[in-house]
């Protein structure tokens, strides 16, 4: 398959895990409501809205990839901050204990569609008040799942992960080149080496 591979992300994080996996693509975001469905877990709501963006993005003699990511405490999900009170108290109720997050994988030609969920497990050290306004100050959280970045300055907060790394960032890199090889994709021949 000759196919070039895309991107529906505006997600930083996702673009420079692609990079570090040495793979050719372009960048197309796709916009579409995320808000969940009602009664949808969070594993259907990542794995349905990485297929809505990967539709909604997708370009003839493209290989389009989307992702989605929540954070999950007792059955309870986390996505992005709405404002600075309700990011610091994602961050309080996260803090000093583990919590799931999970990413939904999509890849689509247009015709055919291949998907995973991947979770992880993270235990956060305990975050006052004090720590979480701290952190909320340097900009980081404003953007991401639960209000905590793995992969900045937020790993600092970050005691233990078991799993997927980059499904934390935002991307699970080994899922997706699994999906990329039985989608009949060879990442080798689009990568950049």
């Amino acid at each position: 398959m000759s196919k070039r591979l895309l991107l529906a992300s505006a997600s930083p994080r996702r673009a420079e895990l692609l990079r570090q996996a040495g793979l050719s693509f372009e960048v197309r975001p796709a916009d579409v409501d995320e808000s969940p469905a009602p009664d949808e877990t969070p594993r259907q709501q990542v794995l349905r809205l990485a297929k809505l963006k990967a539709e909604a993005a997708h370009l003839p003699g493209y290989l389009t990839l989307a992702a989605d990511t929540l954070i999950v405490l007792e059955g309870r999900a986390f996505g992005k901050p709405r404002d600075r009170e309700h990011g610091m108290a994602m961050l309080v109720a996260l803090g000093g204990r583990s919590h799931s997050v999970i990413t939904g994988v999509c890849l689509t030609d247009g015709r055919s569609t291949l998907s995973r969920v991947v979770a992880s497990q993270i235990t956060l050290a305990p975050i006052d008040e004090a720590l979480a306004a701290a952190y909320w100050r340097t900009g980081e959280p404003a953007d991401k799942a639960g209000g905590y970045g793995i992969q900045g300055i937020g790993g600092i907060l970050v005691k233990r992960v078991r799993g997927s790394y980059s499904a934390v960032v935002g991307l699970p890199l080994a899922e997706t080149e699994e999906l990329f090889i039985r989608f009949g994709f060879d990442p080798w021949s689009h990568r950049m080496l």
